[in-house]
Parts: structure tokens; C-alpha cells; sequence
């Protein structure tokens, strides 16, 4: 391997597909995630929580994901753009930055959750703003320092004569070994820590549920332990058959020699961590109610500003977007969990009622 090119393995067909993967995907997450962050950083009540402080930390990642990674990907392998080994490892170490930083934050939301549900009497003295920013200001330091380690000197010391690996140029293979063993430890973290959640949910609706057998009384919902391992049950499913993939590849990278084959599927792989970044705003953001009523009101805002006006034929007239009342809204709960911690509440306030 004497130049970048022998890395260019996709043939023409891969190239169309790949392209247009990385050219849809890319602005949606970049536009889902850019949403979530205008919308908590223009509500004050959003700011102020822990649980939202992880949220917008994970939309950042996936921004920076969006953009680092669809450009260096397309620039590499679709225009085949060969760069010495400084640029070429900071563009990676850019890409590598945001999807560490974009799992870290997935392990910090996990573990709010996990707080909330097995010390919700003391999650608020636990979990203060001040360790939430704290915990943040150690996961971004750390997944950059971590990121740009081949950048400061640790990258294949025979540089592409003979490459240490076959799927990342100058990259050495201890490091990505490193790196990858890292990602991994995350995702053990994030599967263990909601099946805790769910182990909790289940034993206080399994509780519940011989309470209200022994009152007469009916239970006609569904079980809550149910819902939630459906809901747990799709989140770690998109997050583990994102990332199993290429992480499988990279630790097959350290260990044997690959062919073309498989680094064309490699290139296939790693473009579904960029769509797991494109969903997480629609599984950790988008589905918390309290966000949604504060995209509600900042919409509100916004038409109130001007910008829903419009103009029929000669006679222009004020079509403002239809007046967000608080009887139309309802009123935000302080829920620490407002999917989770909210049920178990209501349901407690039931029984003793």
C-alpha cells in the first residue's frame, strides 16, 4: 500500500448507494438535532435540568457527527480526496470525537434515568445541575483527548508500507483496539443500566399488581414493566444493531488481515452509526412531553414575531398561527422522568387514594 488509494475500494455502485445514505441522512440529523438544541437553549426550564443538559450534550454530538462525518466520509471514499497523514487524522479524530462524545452522552442519559428510578427520593440532591455540567465537562475532555491521541503521536509507526490497519490509514492497530474495547464498555453500561431500570419497573409493578388484586380492584392498562421493555427493547435494538456492525469489523481489523470484500462492508457499516445519530433525537428528545410543549411555545413565539403571516391578493391580512393558550397546553409537571417516574407516582397516589 504506497498511497490512499489502495483504502478507495468501493466500486461505483457502492459509491451511489453509500452517497446517497450519508446525503439523506446527514442533514436530517443535523437538522433533528439543531432543533433540539435551539429548543432547549431558548427555554430556560429546559436549561436548568440535568436531564436536558444530557439530552442537549447528545444533540451536539450528533451535530458534530452529521457534519464531520458526512463530509469526510463522502470527500474520501466518493471524490477520493488523498490528504497527508496530519489532515487525514484530524478529520478523523473529528469524526471519532463525535461519535465517542454522541455514546458518552447516551451512557449519561442512561444513567439519569437509573438515578431517577432507584433513588428518586434523593435524585434531586444526587443529580444537581452543577455534577450534571461537571459530568459533561469530563465526557467531552476525555472523548477528545481520546480522539485525537493518533493526531499527537500514537498512529502506525510504518505509516503505509506495510499499513497497521486495513480499514483506517496511519491508524495504529493497539489504538483502535483501545478505542473500540472503549465503545464497547459504554454500550455493556447503557444495556445494564436499563435492565436495572427494568428490573426496578418490575418488581414495583409486579408489587402494584398484588395490591390491587387484594383491594378488588381492576387493572385493566397495560402493565408497566411491559411498556417499558418495549420501549428499552427498540432503543437498545437501534443502538446495538448501529454499532455492533462496525465495532465487529474493527476488532476483526486487529486480529486478521482483511480483504476488499470486507472492507467495502466495513464502509457500508459505518454509515449506520450517522443513522443512529439521525433517530436519537426522535427516541431520547422528541418523545419527552415537556420538550414537545416547549417546541410548541417557541412555535408560538415565533408566529407571534411575524413570520406566520401571510398575504392573500391585494388586501394583505394577519393569518398568525392559532394563539397557544395554558388551557391548551397542559401544565409541566417537574417529573424527573416524565415517562417513567410519572407512572409510578400515579400509581402510588392511586393506591393510597
Amino acid at each position: 500500500c504506497e498511497n490512499l488509494e489502495c483504502y478507495m475500494v468501493l466500486t461505483k455502485a457502492e459509491k451511489t448507494v453509500i452517497g446517497s445514505i450519508c446525503l439523506l441522512a446527514g442533514p436530517i440529523t443535523l437538522l433533528e438535532n439543531a432543533l433540539v438544541l435551539g429548543v432547549i437553549a431558548a427555554t430556560a426550564t429546559l436549561r436548568q435540568r440535568p436531564s436536558y443538559l444530557f439530552i442537549g450534550s447528545l444533540a451536539l454530538a450528533d451535530v458534530f457527527a452529521s457534519c464531520f462525518f458526512t463530509t469526510s466520509f463522502l470527500d474520501f471514499h466518493l471524490f477520493r480526496r488523498s490528504d497527508g497523514p496530519t489532515a487525514y487524522l484530524f478529520k478523523l479524530g473529528g469524526v471519532t470525537m463525535a461519535f465517542s462524545s454522541s455514546v458518552g452522552s447516551l451512557l449519561l442519559t442512561s444513567m439519569d434515568r437509573y438515578l431517577c428510578i432507584h433513588q428518586a427520593s434523593s435524585y434531586k440532591v444526587l443529580l444537581t445541575r452543577r455534577r450534571a455540567m461537571m459530568s459533561l465537562l469530563i465526557l467531552w475532555s476525555a472523548t477528545i483527548i481520546i480522539s485525537f491521541l493518533p493526531l499527537m503521536g500514537w498512529r502506525c509507526p510504518t505509516g503505509l508500507n506495510p499499513p497497521c490497519s486495513h480499514l483506517f490509514p496511519y491508524i495504529n492497530q493497539g489504538y483502535l483496539a483501545c478505542w473500540t474495547s472503549f465503545i464497547l464498555v459504554l454500550l455493556a453500561l447503557i444495556l445494564g443500566a436499563y435492565a436495572l431500570i427494568l428490573w426496578k419497573a418490575h418488581r414495583h409493578e409486579s408489587s402494584m399488581t398484588s395490591i390491587q388484586a387484594a383491594a378488588g380492584t381492576g387493572h385493566a392498562r397495560m402493565r408497566m414493566d411491559i411498556r417499558l421493555a418495549r420501549t428499552f427493547g427498540l432503543i437498545l435494538l437501534i443502538l446495538v444493531g448501529c454499532w455492533l456492525p462496525a465495532l465487529s469489523f474493527m476488532l476483526a481489523d486487529v486480529a486478521v488481515l482483511l480483504t476488499h470484500t470486507q472492507q467495502r462492508a466495513f464502509a457500508f457499516c459505518s454509515t449506520l452509526c450517522l443513522v443512529n445519530s439521525s433517530v436519537n433525537p426522535l427516541l431520547y428528545a422528541l418523545r419527552c412531553r415537556e420538550l414537545r410543549v416547549a417546541l410548541l411555545q417557541l412555535h408560538h413565539r415565533l408566529c407571534v414575531m411575524g413570520r406566520c403571516k401571510k398575504s392573500t391578493g391585494d388586501n394583505a391580512e394577519d393569518n398568525n398561527c392559532t394563539a397557544i393558550t395554558e388551557d391548551d397546553i397542559p401544565r409541566i409537571r417537574t417529573t424527573r422522568l416524565n415517562s417513567i417516574s410519572e407512572v409510578v407516582t400515579n400509581q402510588q397516589l392511586n393506591i393510597r387514594k
